[in-house]
């Protein structure tokens, strides 16, 4: 009994730690998972079934998509035998939802909306006080028959693609109404917004949207594609210029300018890439500049022009005898490939950790990806070996600064000599004799390259920035913190210590 109780102790000790519920991420961030679910009907190793899907890389899996029904004003399954029960169906609705019971960190919403049911209908519904008392009616039946937590509102976009002006007031009148009647039954009520500055203008009051959505998923993609006629990036953390506000940067710059807090921020990271053919054989390529053909090419498991997943593109790399050559562009933070008239310019590990970092570095609430069924969940493609380039750089510049040993004795990181013993497993800094080191994530995975870089990148941005805001109030301020988070942690852990020291004495009298 004595030993149970140890080993009761040492549970609660290893979950005070990791700081999380077991299943799930570890690093306390946001990881929103869209699934495109028509996935499901893609060929050969691009169907993406359930059973596909690992539920411990997300916090949230939202389902993609629901519709609106024109005459009820009432939300509808846009696939029913796909979502639902009926005519011997699927079942996805409930399939995704009683994942939960075995990963109870898991949250589980729909979203209604998407590209393909416009914004026209959502204006009509949204324009009246009986509209909307229809629609919300009917997603509170919706989601308590299927037990979602909650609903993601993707209506692309308000005042715009057949919409009106008033859209943009009506839309913030139909979150208030939502979230008032989310309130008793504690649904989540999150949306979907587009990134592009034009767009965020004329559809969204961001700072009174925010007042009533739990968390705002940033759509940061689609910036560029082969409708710009030339080459470009599609999620450039940077723009080509200071006054391009097509980018990742001036997003994130811009919501915060409007008042919204980066807790309820979600960066959007694309799991998939834009391709272009060039009207010219020309010898370089200039983001913003090379002339392009109005459309692209089809991947095999797509199969929409100018559109590549990431496990399409990812398996052209390790095809060996492709003729695809390997470019980097600085400026956007973006990797891309060229075979000829061919260009393919996407997202790799790498790319994904910078903007993994970035979003750290703007203390935003977490990551969100479109979507999960386009990584390389089938584990085909080649691991690729410059994922952490960047953590590294910046590891080597501070390294040997004065201002850093001085901060490691307030830190209090792992010691790499006891690393096992204090369960720091996840931490991937660490000090040996009053020296930062960094160990880099092992790839311990075969496959969801680009969900699993998201993780690890949230914890080492995490840790990295950590350091480096330690290292700056020690070179500002020339002392230890007042507040000091670390020393109140290790005091709950040493409490918590005795507390079980103490049981077990009592138990053995």
């Amino acid at each position: 009994m004595v030993n149970i109780l140890w080993i009761f102790c040492l549970m609660v000790m290893v979950s005070t730690l990791d700081g999380q519920t077991l299943g799930g991420p570890k690093h306390g961030k946001v990881v929103v998972c869209y699934i495109g679910t028509w996935a499901t009907y893609r060929p050969g190793l691009g169907k993406f079934d359930l059973g596909d899907l690992k539920p411990s890389l997300c916090t949230h899996i939202i389902y993609a998509f629901a519709g609106l029904d024109e005459k009820t004003m009432g939300i509808k399954s846009l696939d029913p035998w796909h979502d639902t029960e009926k005519e011997n169906g699927s079942a996805g609705y409930r399939g995704l939802v009683a994942l939960k019971n075995r990963y109870p960190h898991l949250k589980v919403t729909i979203a209604i909306g998407g590209w393909n049911e416009g914004s026209n209908k959502f204006s009509v519904m949204a324009a009246s006080p009986e509209n909307r008392a229809k629609f919300i009616k009917s997603v509170l039946v919706f989601l308590d028959v299927y037990k979602f937590d909650g609903l993601d509102l993707d209506w692309e976009y308000p005042a715009t693609r057949d919409g009106r002006p008033i859209d943009k007031a009506n839309f913030v009148l139909l979150v208030k109404e939502l979230k008032d009647a989310f309130e008793s039954k504690g649904y989540l009520l999150t949306a979907a917004l587009g990134a592009g500055k034009a767009t965020m203008e004329a559809a969204y009051e961001l700072h009174k949207l925010s007042l009533y959505l739990d968390f705002i998923h940033m759509m940061c993609y689609d910036y560029h594609g082969t409708w710009d006629g030339v080459v470009g990036a599609n999620a450039p953390l940077r723009g080509t210029s200071d006054d391009d506000e097509l980018s990742v940067e001036f997003t994130i710059k811009y919501l915060l300018a409007k008042g919204i807090s980066p807790y309820k921020m979600v960066l959007g990271l694309p799991l998939y890439g834009r391709n272009f053919i060039l009207k010219e054989d020309t010898q370089d390529i200039e983001f913003g500049r090379t002339p392009t053909e109005q459309t692209g090419f089809k991947g095999p498991f797509t199969r929409e022009a100018g559109f590549m997943g990431y496990n399409e593109i990812c398996m052209e790399v390790t095809n060996k005898s492709s003729k695809w050559t390997h470019h980097w562009h600085d400026q956007s933070a973006t990797p891309y490939l060229r075979d000829d008239k061919r260009v393919i310019v996407y997202d790799n590990t790498r790319s994904i950790a910078i903007k993994v970092r970035t979003a750290m570095e703007y203390n935003l609430g977490g990551l969100m990806v479109w979507s999960i069924d386009t990584d390389d969940f089938k584990g085909y493609c080649d691991k690729e070996t410059d994922t952490y380039h960047d953590f590294i750089q910046q590891y080597n510049k501070i390294v040997d600064d004065p201002v850093l040993t001085k901060a490691l004795k307030y830190l209090n990181l792992p010691d790499a000599a006891s690393i096992e013993n204090l369960n720091a497993r996840n931490s991937y800094y660490v000090v040996s004799n009053n020296k930062l080191y960094l160990r880099l994530p092992e790839p311990k995975y075969t496959n969801y390259a680009l969900m699993h870089t998201i993780n690890e990148a949230t914890t080492l941005a995490l840790e990295e920035k950590r350091i480096l805001d330690e290292m700056a109030r020690v070179m500002n301020q020339n002392e230890i913190p007042d507040d000091e988070p670390d020393s109140a942690h290790v005091l709950s852990i040493s409490a918590l210590t005795v507390m079980c020291s103490v049981m077990v004495l009592l138990f053995r009298l």
